[in-house]
């Protein structure tokens, strides 16, 4: 008998069991490896034998914004993840296959509402969309754990997006069919082809979960699973991507302010932009701060919303905080915010207040706070393209 096999059968039981930091970042490392190939095995494979120019023959390189070796191959080809575009909604007080705290997209434009999953968005990572009349294109990079929604008319044209299969910094980049140009999903932006400088204008939305979005929208509609093409939803084929241990899978910045993977609400207001980690608003459920000279409010529903880059279930992954930042202003009336049991409460009205901004009882029922671009993201995405972030909590904040 082997004198080694006892030694390598208790290493492999450690591998498995022992919660050991540097054990826990093997499993990690290991578990995201084996999801990364299960999702290459569901999808298309691409060999990428040649450059960008000879696999995108449509596509104008001689137009460019950013460096054109900073993009890197993803694996799936062109659309090989397949972008969602005859989405199909049910009424949600008639959902009954989502969790209280399955985590959603929602995108509100005047008096209509809709949520879509992201268990179902992590398997295609772009939806063509209309709601209240605006073309939208809802996206979500989960390399970045970045849901950003956008309007998808530029220069008077109505533009359609899919996914390249490549990537700059971790994030997404999209394609329009139109030009076949080159977007950066993170910010919106143009950077390669003939639209090259043309910039999305970003429509705000918030990650939280079902139940709140039914509460506050219960004739809301939510995107289903019968998207036209067969996936697992509801599996997570990033199992433990998003371990505060674990390291982005293409590095890209070397901020050592906060974590890599840690999870920050980004919130802009003209050319301010601020971060607030969701540790910090863990801990607080409801932040007042100030952004230039704007009154600022974070809400939170303390472990509101599931993660969807954790377990290889969504719905047994981690909870996660549920956090929205809107400007605390109704009108031209600056408001004082109390928590009030699952909701809040202004001290100059007495109104009651949800998660999602709006006013359901007392003087000012029916208003709604204005929500501020941003969304989101793990740190290091945020950081790489917007380097100058303040981070609240920070001494100088």
């Amino acid at each position: 008998m082997n004198s080694n096999q006892p030694r390598w059968r208790s290493l492999g039981r450690r591998m498995l069991h022992d919660r050991d930091w540097r054990f826990a970042c093997a499993r990690i490392a290991l578990l995201s490896a084996l999801g990364w190939l299960l999702l290459q095995s569901l999808l298309p494979r691409s060999s990428f034998a040649g450059t960008p120019e000879e696999l995108w023959p449509h596509t104008d390189f001689t137009r460019f914004a950013v460096p054109l070796h900073e993009f890197e191959p993803g694996g799936p080809p062109k659309d090989g993840i397949p972008p969602i575009d005859k989405p199909r909604f049910a009424s949600a007080d008639t959902v009954d296959w989502l969790a209280s705290d399955a985590p959603v997209i929602v995108v509100q434009l005047a008096d209509t509402a809709r949520a879509y999953p992201l268990e179902i968005l992590v398997w295609h990572e772009i939806v063509n969309d209309t709601l209240a009349g605006v073309p939208i294109v809802v996206t979500f990079c989960p390399l970045c754990n970045a849901a950003l929604v956008f309007d998808r008319r530029v220069n008077g044209e109505t533009l359609d997006f899919g996914t390249t299969g490549w990537l700059r910094m971790s994030d997404l980049v999209m394609y329009d069919r139109l030009s076949e140009s080159w977007w950066q999903q993170f910010t919106g932006a143009a950077v390669v082809g003939k639209m090259t400088g043309a910039q999305l204008t970003q429509v705000p939305a918030q990650i939280i979960g079902f139940g709140d979005f039914r509460t506050s929208w219960a004739k809301g509609e939510v995107l289903t699973r019968r998207t036209g093409h067969r996936r697992r939803y509801g599996e997570n084929p990033y199992v433990g991507y998003d371990g505060m241990r674990q390291n982005p899978l293409l590095p890209a910045h070397d901020d050592r302010r906060l974590r890599p993977m840690e999870r920050v609400l980004a919130a802009q207001v003209g050319a301010f932009e601020r971060v607030y980690p969701l540790t910090v608003i863990g801990k607080h459920r409801l932040i007042h701060d100030r952004i230039g000279d704007t009154p600022v409010v974070v809400f939170a529903r303390k472990k509101g919303v599931r993660s969807a880059l954790d377990g290889e279930r969504i719905a047994r992954s981690k909870r996660l905080p549920a956090a929205t930042v809107f400007i605390a202003r109704s009108g031209d009336q600056e408001l004082d915010f109390t928590i009030d049991g699952d909701g809040f409460r202004d001290q100059q009205t007495g109104s009651h207040w949800n998660l999602l901004g709006h006013a359901v009882t007392g003087p000012l029922a029916g208003q709604r706070l204005q929500a501020l671009p941003g969304g989101v993201h793990f740190a290091f995405a945020w950081l790489a393209f917007k380097p100058d972030s303040e981070i609240y909590g920070n001494a100088d904040d």
